[in-house]
């Protein structure tokens, strides 16, 4: 008999499903819109005016409350709603008032549009939130639980024991089974996908810090194929503010790219880049002019890389360093301690300036300016053998600076820390941490250590 497989090994599903849709706005902004109606036209003051109708409507809308969890109720949201509309009101009221003193609201106007917008919002919502509940309890998601057997199994059994979450556990996936009862145990890939296809699982509970790192590609390929993940705290209370399932803690992780926020992310890289190409045009051909009279023909080093999706390109950077042939340049790792290196050369990657040439790649999309750093193809299948979770960096656009480089890991480095650094910069991916890592390797350049 072959050795079983792991369940987190090699794992990839066939096809991917349409990811899970989340509650609809429209019916929370259909009860916001008539709270708002209801509140504004009510007073003789907004009948006259009709335009300070529409005016208040209008910033009561864009006031809108969001829900903080799944499925709230109302009283969870109640002070966030009450306060939101009185913020509305009164920032109404102080423009109405500065603008055209005449047409003033009363403080009889205020508070009583704010009351009647309020207990309207509050119903209104509160019906809305009390169907989707009804819906979760009669038409529960299934869900898989991940982690070590028999905290796996605790945790099914309490969410089971409370139907009124909305999630009905289907199987425990673990590769050490201790034997108890429960739910069926799943251990390898091919259980996990069966179990998956045949109770359409939406949603994954990890439930033991170990799982993120241990069954990292596992949790990367499910949240693909369209279930959410959530990390529980089954053994010890958390004092952040998470949602809650069936008392636990728990947070939803983003295991994959996020592609909302792609368009966001490309207009950044191509704006910054041109801006710094248009800028830098002097000090590049400066550069290039001092490289070629130096070190000689040859100025403009090219190099196939690997980036998103496994997908190669050519790399641009200005040469430091002449190889002694094709089979070095593709596997010798660190130049670093160099001695044939001119020292213009060595000026050159002690400064980073060798890097700039890749402000091409990146308004070619090539690259992004922010992303896990592009290797040879050689290193890439070495490493991806060696280290888990360096073949899953390739999920998202390579770059030119990144979480892991701004902490250090740069030239001769750890791989595996390197890897880890950028899997959590793509698991939280967001375009404010793009600018922070940004301004984060500027503020290095500043004291350049070299590569």
């Amino acid at each position: 008999m072959p050795p079983r497989r792991g369940a987190g090994a090699g794992f990839r599903f066939p096809a991917r499903r349409p990811p899970a849709r989340p509650a609809s706005p429209v019916p929370l902004l259909a009860a916001d819109a008539v709270a708002a109606l209801l509140g504004t036209f009510a007073m003789a003051e907004v009948l006259r005016h009709p335009l300070l109708g529409a005016l208040l409507v209008a910033a009561s809308m864009l006031l809108r409350p969001q829900p903080s969890r799944p499925v709230p109720g109302i009283l969870d949201e109640l002070p966030v709603v009450c306060g939101r509309i009185a913020a509305a009101w009164l920032t109404v009221a102080a423009l109405v008032a500065a603008h055209e003193p005449d047409l003033a609201l009363s403080a009889t106007t205020l508070v009583g549009g704010f009351l009647i917008q309020s207990a309207a919002a509050c119903a209104g919502r509160g019906a809305v939130h009390w169907r989707r509940r009804a819906a979760r309890l009669a038409r529960p998601r299934a869900a898989l639980v991940i982690g070590p057997a028999a905290t796996a199994q605790r945790v099914a059994a309490a969410v089971l024991r409370h139907p009124r979450c909305g999630v009905r556990p289907v199987g425990v996936v673990t590769e050490q089974p201790d034997g108890s009862d429960g739910l069926p145990v799943l251990t390898t890939g091919e259980e996990v996908e069966r179990a998956l296809i045949q109770n359409g699982v939406r949603d994954v509970l990890a439930v033991h810090p170990s799982v993120r790192a241990e069954q990292g590609p596992l949790l990367r390929a499910l949240a693909e194929s369209g279930c959410t993940v959530w990390e529980i705290d089954a053994d010890s209370p958390s004092f952040e503010t998470r949602h809650q399932l069936a008392g636990f803690s728990c947070r939803r992780l983003h295991m994959g790219s996020r592609r909302r926020g792609s368009v966001g992310k490309r207009l950044l890289d191509v704006s910054v880049s041109g801006t710094l190409l248009l800028l830098a045009g002097p000090l590049l051909l400066v550069c290039a002019v001092v490289l070629r009279l130096t070190d000689g023909p040859g100025v403009v080093f090219r190099q196939e890389r690997i980036g998103k999706d496994g997908k190669p390109f050519t790399l641009l950077k200005f040469r430091t360093h002449r190889p002694v042939d094709e089979h070095e340049a593709a596997t010798r790792w660190s130049v670093a301690n160099e001695r044939r290196m001119s020292w213009f050369c060595r000026f050159l990657r002690r400064t980073s300036l060798d890097e700039l040439l890749q402000l091409w790649n990146v308004f070619r999309c090539d690259m992004s300016l922010v992303g896990p750093r592009p290797e040879r193809p050689y290193f890439v299948a070495k490493f991806s053998q060696t280290y888990p979770g360096y073949a899953a960096r390739h999920r998202m656009q390579t770059g030119i600076t990144g979480l892991a480089q701004i902490h250090g890991l740069r030239g001769d480095t750890s791989i595996e820390d390197r890897a880890r650094f950028d899997n959590a910069y793509i698991d939280n991916w967001s375009l404010w941490q793009d600018i922070c890592i940004l301004l984060r390797t500027a503020a290095a350049l500043m004291r350049p250590t070299g590569s």
